[in-house]
């Protein structure tokens, strides 16, 4: 059986620095002691982006300190947080060379672990799949009609009918038609929502998890919406909580693939609103 872990929604900040009141290099330091510990036996990390909260290098080094201590290999891909350009001065080297992003594709077990970079940060939190990258994935798909796939992406792949629907995966539609070419992907793994969710879009079957950022009580689009403090600033009145600290462990074998939501961090409390202002 292939074993792994995904990781999300990072967010680290340069020293000194907090994200949203979190200090989230402490929150990373716990996550890899957390799975060096309980799940050292997994074959492999994967950080499904947002590993930087606004992509500074000190951040990227930060990130590569803290992350050290896996004893198991690690696959890095970006989110819509990460800036690829500065990523890459501090992982040189890294990005997949037929793409230009981050890009992998993982074989082991008789599983095929397929990594996909999701990171436009032009488009302000929604997530973008260049043609190259579709037909990559397409490509890669071919290669293996017979292997069972697990996609692993930052983005989310449909609307969930919350807040953050504007800010999903653009090329959905095209995404699924890729997915469903060969009949072999067996699950699609996302971060990004700072959510739990499952679910279905197009025949293609997917789950999200909360990450280890802040985590978002998932709230009806037409029960929730910015709201004005005072002239040119609003707050969002959707809770945001300090935790849980959310990875994905994941199960592969030839029949099935079975993935725990598990909580490294076990904190519940509600984030003062005015730590999400905006004007």
């Amino acid at each position: 059986m292939l074993k792994f872990v995904v990781l999300a929604d990072i967010h680290l900040v340069p020293e000194g620095k907090l994200s949203h009141g979190l200090d989230t290099y402490d929150r990373l330091e716990q996550a890899v002691s957390y799975v060096n510990e309980v799940h050292g036996d997994a074959d492999f990390v994967v950080f499904a982006g947002d590993l930087a909260d606004r992509g500074e290098a000190e951040a990227y080094a930060r990130f590569k300190t803290a992350i050290s201590p896996f004893a198991m290999p690690t696959y890095l891909t970006l989110g819509n947080h990460d800036q690829r350009p500065t990523f890459l001065e501090v992982f040189p080297g890294t990005e997949n060379s037929e793409t230009g992003c981050m890009d992998h594709v993982i074989d082991q077990d008789g599983q095929r672990i397929i990594v996909l970079d999701s990171s436009e940060p032009d488009l302000w939190g929604s997530g973008q799949l260049s043609a190259a990258q579709i037909s990559w994935l397409r490509a890669r798909l071919a290669e293996v009609p017979d292997t069972p796939v697990v996609i692993v992406l930052h983005h989310n792949i449909t609307p969930f009918s919350v807040q953050t629907d504007f800010i999903i995966l653009e090329e959905n539609a095209a995404f699924a038609e890729a997915v469903l070419s060969q009949g072999n992907v067996r699950q699609v793994i996302s971060g990004h929502v700072h959510m739990t969710t499952s679910g279905n879009y197009r025949g293609v079957p997917f789950c999200t998890f909360a990450g280890a950022h802040y985590n978002i009580d998932p709230m009806m689009v037409d029960k929730s919406g910015p709201v004005p403090t005072e002239p040119g600033r609003y707050v969002s009145p959707v809770p945001r909580r300090e935790g849980p600290g959310q990875l994905a462990v994941v199960l592969c074998d030839a029949d099935s693939v079975v993935v725990h939501m598990e909580n490294f961090l076990d904190r519940h409390l509600v984030l003062a609103p005015d730590l999400f202002a905006w004007s």
